[in-house]
Protein backbone atom coordinates (compact mmCIF):
# COMPACT_ATOMS: atom_id res chain seq x y z
CA UNK A 1 0.00 0.00 0.00
CA UNK A 2 1.14 3.55 -0.77
CA UNK A 3 0.67 6.42 1.87
CA UNK A 4 0.36 10.12 1.28
CA UNK A 5 -0.14 12.78 3.35
CA UNK A 6 -0.56 15.96 2.47
CA UNK A 7 0.05 17.30 5.74
CA UNK A 8 3.63 17.02 4.84
CA UNK A 9 3.48 20.00 2.46
CA UNK A 10 1.78 23.28 3.31
CA UNK A 11 -1.31 24.19 1.60
CA UNK A 12 -4.78 25.95 2.09
CA UNK A 13 -5.98 22.10 3.52
CA UNK A 14 -4.11 22.88 7.05
CA UNK A 15 -6.24 25.86 7.33
CA UNK A 16 -9.79 23.62 7.06
CA UNK A 17 -8.39 21.07 9.03
CA UNK A 18 -7.40 23.60 11.56
CA UNK A 19 -11.16 24.84 11.77
CA UNK A 20 -12.43 20.65 12.16
CA UNK A 21 -9.99 20.28 15.04
CA UNK A 22 -10.69 23.28 16.31
CA UNK A 23 -13.86 23.39 19.48
CA UNK A 24 -14.50 26.21 19.73
CA UNK A 25 -15.29 26.32 15.38
CA UNK A 26 -16.91 22.93 16.13
CA UNK A 27 -19.96 24.59 17.84
CA UNK A 28 -20.95 25.40 13.93
CA UNK A 29 -22.04 22.89 12.94
CA UNK A 30 -22.68 24.03 9.51
CA UNK A 31 -19.18 25.35 9.15
CA UNK A 32 -17.79 21.97 10.31
CA UNK A 33 -19.73 19.98 6.80
CA UNK A 34 -18.58 22.75 5.18
CA UNK A 35 -14.83 22.57 6.20
CA UNK A 36 -14.83 18.73 5.64
CA UNK A 37 -16.50 19.08 1.99
CA UNK A 38 -14.08 21.95 1.40
CA UNK A 39 -11.36 19.62 2.09
CA UNK A 40 -13.05 16.78 -0.05
CA UNK A 41 -12.82 18.97 -2.86
CA UNK A 42 -9.49 19.44 -2.63
CA UNK A 43 -8.11 15.96 -1.78
CA UNK A 44 -10.34 14.80 -4.43
CA UNK A 45 -7.74 17.36 -6.74
CA UNK A 46 -5.37 16.26 -5.35
CA UNK A 47 -5.98 12.14 -6.57
CA UNK A 48 -7.00 13.46 -9.93
CA UNK A 49 -3.47 14.19 -11.15
CA UNK A 50 -2.54 10.60 -10.76
CA UNK A 51 -5.60 9.24 -13.24
CA UNK A 52 -5.55 9.06 -16.91
CA UNK A 53 -6.53 11.48 -19.47
CA UNK A 54 -7.21 11.11 -22.88
CA UNK A 55 -6.90 13.74 -25.63
CA UNK A 56 -10.11 15.53 -27.29
CA UNK A 57 -11.03 18.31 -29.71
CA UNK A 58 -13.75 20.62 -28.56
CA UNK A 59 -15.14 23.59 -30.69
CA UNK A 60 -14.83 26.75 -29.28
CA UNK A 61 -17.11 30.20 -30.55
CA UNK A 62 -13.61 31.14 -32.59
CA UNK A 63 -12.05 27.65 -33.37
CA UNK A 64 -10.77 24.27 -32.19
CA UNK A 65 -9.22 23.55 -28.90
CA UNK A 66 -7.53 20.57 -27.77
CA UNK A 67 -8.35 19.78 -23.96
CA UNK A 68 -7.98 16.82 -22.06
CA UNK A 69 -10.49 14.81 -20.32
CA UNK A 70 -10.74 11.56 -18.27
CA UNK A 71 -10.11 8.35 -19.82
CA UNK A 72 -12.40 6.38 -17.25
CA UNK A 73 -14.64 7.84 -14.13
CA UNK A 74 -14.33 6.84 -11.01
CA UNK A 75 -16.70 5.35 -8.65
CA UNK A 76 -17.03 7.43 -5.05
CA UNK A 77 -18.17 4.81 -2.18
CA UNK A 78 -18.95 7.07 1.12
CA UNK A 79 -18.64 4.74 4.48
CA UNK A 80 -21.61 6.58 6.35
CA UNK A 81 -22.81 8.62 8.07
CA UNK A 82 -19.31 10.81 8.94
CA UNK A 83 -18.70 10.27 5.29
CA UNK A 84 -21.32 12.13 3.54
CA UNK A 85 -20.57 16.21 3.58
CA UNK A 86 -16.50 14.56 2.36
CA UNK A 87 -18.27 12.57 0.13
CA UNK A 88 -19.99 15.50 -1.39
CA UNK A 89 -16.87 17.50 -2.14
CA UNK A 90 -15.26 14.87 -3.80
CA UNK A 91 -18.22 13.68 -5.86
CA UNK A 92 -18.47 17.92 -6.47
CA UNK A 93 -14.97 17.43 -8.08
CA UNK A 94 -15.79 14.28 -10.34
CA UNK A 95 -19.34 14.93 -10.96
CA UNK A 96 -19.93 12.06 -13.61
CA UNK A 97 -18.91 9.77 -11.64
CA UNK A 98 -20.62 6.98 -10.12
CA UNK A 99 -21.39 6.06 -6.22
CA UNK A 100 -21.98 3.46 -3.54
CA UNK A 101 -22.61 3.35 -0.25
CA UNK A 102 -21.34 1.21 2.59
CA UNK A 103 -23.28 1.64 5.99
CA UNK A 104 -20.87 0.15 7.92
CA UNK A 105 -19.70 0.79 12.29
CA UNK A 106 -17.25 -0.96 14.58
CA UNK A 107 -19.05 -2.21 17.93
CA UNK A 108 -18.18 -0.89 21.33
CA UNK A 109 -15.37 -3.51 21.98
CA UNK A 110 -12.61 -1.34 23.74
CA UNK A 111 -10.73 -5.14 24.49
CA UNK A 112 -10.63 -6.16 21.14
CA UNK A 113 -11.99 -3.84 18.47
CA UNK A 114 -12.50 -6.41 16.21
CA UNK A 115 -16.59 -6.68 15.45
CA UNK A 116 -17.21 -4.96 12.75
CA UNK A 117 -20.79 -4.48 11.17
CA UNK A 118 -21.38 -4.00 7.74
CA UNK A 119 -25.65 -3.83 7.28
CA UNK A 120 -25.79 -2.01 4.07
CA UNK A 121 -24.31 -1.60 0.74
CA UNK A 122 -25.42 -0.15 -2.56
CA UNK A 123 -23.10 -0.56 -5.68
CA UNK A 124 -23.02 -1.06 -9.14
CA UNK A 125 -20.48 -3.07 -10.65
CA UNK A 126 -16.61 -2.01 -9.83
CA UNK A 127 -14.99 -4.56 -12.21
CA UNK A 128 -11.88 -2.78 -13.31
CA UNK A 129 -12.51 0.54 -11.47
CA UNK A 130 -11.22 2.93 -10.16
CA UNK A 131 -12.78 2.78 -6.87
CA UNK A 132 -12.50 6.08 -4.18
CA UNK A 133 -13.43 4.97 -0.65
CA UNK A 134 -14.48 8.01 1.24
CA UNK A 135 -14.14 8.09 5.29
CA UNK A 136 -13.00 11.21 7.40
CA UNK A 137 -11.01 9.41 10.05
CA UNK A 138 -8.88 5.80 9.92
CA UNK A 139 -8.80 4.77 13.27
CA UNK A 140 -8.43 0.72 13.30
CA UNK A 141 -8.21 0.34 9.58
CA UNK A 142 -10.64 -2.61 10.22
CA UNK A 143 -13.85 -1.16 9.56
CA UNK A 144 -12.35 -0.32 6.17
CA UNK A 145 -10.77 -3.21 5.09
CA UNK A 146 -13.75 -4.90 6.12
CA UNK A 147 -16.01 -2.39 3.72
CA UNK A 148 -13.20 -3.51 1.06
CA UNK A 149 -14.01 -6.92 1.71
CA UNK A 150 -17.29 -6.82 1.35
CA UNK A 151 -17.17 -4.36 -1.86
CA UNK A 152 -15.24 -7.13 -3.83
CA UNK A 153 -18.49 -8.95 -4.44
CA UNK A 154 -19.22 -6.00 -6.61
CA UNK A 155 -16.25 -6.92 -9.15
CA UNK A 156 -12.29 -6.53 -8.91
CA UNK A 157 -11.08 -3.33 -9.25
CA UNK A 158 -8.64 -1.62 -10.71
CA UNK A 159 -7.41 -0.07 -7.61
CA UNK A 160 -8.44 1.57 -4.58
CA UNK A 161 -7.81 5.02 -2.98
CA UNK A 162 -8.86 5.51 0.07
CA UNK A 163 -9.43 9.30 1.74
CA UNK A 164 -9.26 9.97 4.95
CA UNK A 165 -8.84 13.53 6.80
CA UNK A 166 -7.29 12.25 9.47
CA UNK A 167 -5.57 8.87 9.90
CA UNK A 168 -4.42 7.26 12.83
CA UNK A 169 -0.61 5.31 12.77
CA UNK A 170 -2.08 2.11 14.00
CA UNK A 171 -4.76 2.34 11.06
CA UNK A 172 -2.21 3.12 8.51
CA UNK A 173 0.00 0.00 9.83
CA UNK A 174 -3.14 -2.07 10.17
CA UNK A 175 -4.14 -1.49 6.35
CA UNK A 176 -0.36 -1.49 4.86
CA UNK A 177 0.03 -4.80 6.61
CA UNK A 178 -3.24 -6.18 4.90
CA UNK A 179 -4.05 -4.24 1.39
CA UNK A 180 -1.78 -4.90 -1.71
CA UNK A 181 0.10 -2.67 -4.30
CA UNK A 182 -3.37 -1.50 -5.85
CA UNK A 183 -4.53 0.39 -2.96
CA UNK A 184 -3.72 4.21 -1.88
CA UNK A 185 -3.90 5.79 0.82
CA UNK A 186 -4.59 9.69 0.85
CA UNK A 187 -4.54 11.15 4.47
CA UNK A 188 -5.18 14.72 5.23
CA UNK A 189 -3.16 14.29 8.33
CA UNK A 190 -1.53 11.04 10.59
CA UNK A 191 -2.24 12.05 13.94
CA UNK A 192 -0.22 10.76 17.39
CA UNK A 193 -2.26 7.39 18.18
CA UNK A 194 -5.22 5.63 19.33
CA UNK A 195 -6.31 6.07 22.99
CA UNK A 196 -7.77 3.18 24.93
CA UNK A 197 -11.33 3.73 23.40
CA UNK A 198 -9.82 4.00 19.63
CA UNK A 199 -10.19 7.50 19.32
CA UNK A 200 -7.78 9.33 17.01
CA UNK A 201 -5.34 11.52 19.82
CA UNK A 202 -4.91 14.77 18.96
CA UNK A 203 -7.92 14.31 15.92
CA UNK A 204 -11.24 16.11 16.31
CA UNK A 205 -13.71 13.81 18.24
CA UNK A 206 -16.32 12.02 16.35
CA UNK A 207 -16.86 13.44 13.14
CA UNK A 208 -20.71 12.09 12.58
CA UNK A 209 -21.90 13.60 15.91
CA UNK A 210 -20.22 16.96 15.41
CA UNK A 211 -22.10 16.81 11.24
CA UNK A 212 -25.05 15.28 11.89
CA UNK A 213 -25.65 15.25 15.77
CA UNK A 214 -24.79 12.52 18.73
CA UNK A 215 -26.49 9.09 18.17
CA UNK A 216 -28.56 7.39 20.96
Amino acid sequence: MTTINLSQCNSIASVYLAGLRDKSVQKDRLKFRYNLKRLGQIMAYEISKKFTYTSKKVETPLGTSPVSILEDQPVIIAIMRAALPFYDGVLSVFDEADSGFVGAYRTVDFQTSKSIRTEYIASGSLADKTVVLVDPMLATGKSMLDAIHKLEAYGKPKKWIILSVIAAPEGVAYLDDHCGDNVTLWCGAIDERLNDKFYIVPGLGDAGDLAFGEKI
